[in-house]
Parts: C-alpha cells; structure tokens; sequence
C-alpha cells in the first residue's frame, strides 16, 4: 500500500523512485550523452591547429588532443651559430600550438563540464 507520501518502500508506486519509464528515459539520455562525447572526441582528433614563432618562421601543427603532427621551420630561421634561438622557437611554436588546442577543446567540451573529471 504504502505510506502516506505513496512511498511503498520499493522504489515504485506513483510519483517515487525509478519506476521503468524513468530509468528507460535516464538510459536514453546517457546513451545520447555518451554518443555526444564520442562525436566531440572525434572532433578534437580531427582538428588541425596551428602554431607560430617569429612570424612564421616556425610553425607546428597539432590536433585538439595535443598531439603535434607536423613542424615546419623556414630556412632564414636556421643560424647554424645560434642554434639555441632556432630550439627556442620551436618550442615557443609548440606552446602556441597547444594553447589554441586548449582553447578548442575548452569550446568543443564546455557542454560536458561535468564530465570532465571523469574523462
């Protein structure tokens, strides 16, 4: 029967825990939800973001998962005297890679905010 609040202890009954219609409409949702960040993880394998030093002189590119896929470093950059100046653009090209990966996959995620730590 149930107590005065139509809780009968079981989880059923009218207005109270997960009766079947519920919980198949709670799976919907996370399978949506699930099918969504696959799509959104798809998405930042796919995007190409590049980064720059020195106007162009190096550049790096990666996708949104940080993953450099290719540097490309411009012959008048390469000074066989300063070596070091040519390391330090490309990582400075690397770290303007990624920062532009970070701000894609900050937008692409932003609606899985929750989700995030469990990722």
């Amino acid at each position: 029967m149930g107590n005065k609040y139509g809780y009968n202890g079981a989880g059923g009954g009218h207005g109270g825990g997960f009766g079947g219609n519920n919980m198949q409409s709670l799976m919907k949702q996370a399978q949506q939800m699930q099918q969504k960040l696959q799509e959104a993880q798809q998405e930042l394998e796919d995007l190409q973001v590049v980064g720059a030093a020195s106007g162009g002189m190096v550049e790096v590119v990666c996708n949104g998962k940080k993953t450099v896929l290719s540097v490309k470093v411009q012959p008048q950059a390469c000074d066989p005297d300063d070596v070091e100046m040519l390391e330090d653009l490309i990582l400075a090209a690397i770290n303007d890679a990624y920062a532009k990966a970070q701000a894609e996959e900050d937008r692409i995620m932003a609606p899985f905010g929750a989700m995030k730590g469990l990722m």
